[in-house]
C-alpha cells in the first residue's frame, strides 16, 4: 500500500492520509471537505463554494496518486442539509461531466470544521 499526502494540497490530519493506493490499482481518498489549502479554513460558508473547493483538492490528490476525476469509480457524499443537495449536485455534475460514477448521499448532523459537505472518492490508479 502507498499513502498519498501531497504537500500542495490541504494539510493532512495527522490521524489519516489523504489517499492510499492498494494493490497498485485502486485509490481510496479520505473524506474531503472544502478546505482552502492556502488558508487552512473552509473556502466559504455555502455548499457551492465548499463543493468546488472539494473538487479542486480532489483533483490535486488524484493527480499525486497518478489518477484523475475521469477515473473515479465511486463517491460517497455527506451533507448536513439535504436541502443543499441540488446546489451541491450541480457543482458535482460540472466536475464529473460525461462521467457518472455511482454515488451515495447521506445527511449527517455535523462535519469537521462546520463544513456543509464532505465527499469521499474511490478511483482507479
Amino acid at each position: 500500500m502507498k499513502l498519498i499526502n501531497p504537500s500542495e494540497c490541504p494539510p493532512q490530519n495527522p490521524s489519516f492520509s489523504q489517499a492510499s493506493i492498494a494493490t497498485g490499482r485502486t485509490v481510496y481518498l479520505a473524506g474531503q471537505i472544502g478546505m482552502d489549502p492556502g488558508t487552512g479554513t473552509l473556502a466559504g460558508d455555502d455548499v457551492v463554494a465548499q463543493t468546488k473547493q472539494i473538487f479542486e483538492n480532489v483533483t490535486c490528490i488524484l493527480a499525486a496518486a497518478g489518477s484523475s476525476l475521469e477515473r473515479v469509480v465511486k463517491a460517497t457524499i455527506f451533507i448536513t442539509d439535504l436541502a443543499d443537495w441540488p446546489e451541491m449536485n450541480s457543482v458535482y455534475a460540472e466536475y464529473l461531466s460525461g462521467h457518472a460514477p455511482p454515488k451515495s448521499t447521506v445527511e449527517v448532523s455535523g462535519l469537521a470544521l462546520g463544513a456543509r459537505v464532505e465527499i469521499e472518492f474511490t478511483a482507479e490508479a
